[in-house]
């Protein structure tokens, strides 16, 4: 009887050790998105403040219309692949760095209705292509296009034109 009961136990604690075991790959998907973040946050403001040198406003309780100002916007070197051409400001919902994948995306904005556009941007990693969905002559009307396009496309960005 006790024999059965110690082994019962050395079965459970067993168990108990090991099934608490952090996996190597979940720390490696961690350290690699945290890496990404830094990357990114580190490029960010620097090419904010580069393209983006107006003065922000703050907003007054009086103001009935939204206020864009300090939007973040974006300016790269780039080449139109495919789509009508652009105005100053245009709204990015996909970066790939594959340009099938690019055209498929576009594909889908037609068929929303959208007028996309495919742009080729050198960058440090490489290669990207950019997928625009919409493009306007005002920061506050692409700012506000990026809002509704937020919910379905997360993570779209401004991009200027010079």
């Amino acid at each position: 009887m006790k024999k059965t009961l110690l082994m019962g136990a050395a079965i459970c604690a067993v168990f108990a050790l090991t099934s608490c075991k952090s996996k190597e790959s979940a720390y490696k998907k961690a350290y690699e998105k945290a890496q990404a973040q830094q990357v990114q946050t580190t490029t960010t403001p620097t090419t904010v403040q580069q393209t983006n040198p107006s003065a922000v406003t703050p907003v007054t309780p009086a103001q009935p219309a939204a206020d864009y100002s300090n939007v973040q916007v974006r300016s790269e070197n780039f080449s139109l692949v495919s789509g009508a051409p652009l105005k100053a400001y245009s709204v990015v919902v996909g970066s790939f760095g594959v340009k099938a994948n690019a055209t498929r995306l576009s594909e889908t904005l037609a068929s929303k209705g959208y007028t996309p556009r495919v742009l080729q941007a050198s960058t440090t990693n490489g290669t990207m292509y950019r997928v625009v969905a919409t493009s306007y002559d005002t920061k506050a009307d692409a700012a506000q296009s990026r809002s509704n396009l937020e919910a379905q496309y997360p993570g779209a960005w401004l991009l200027y034109q010079k």
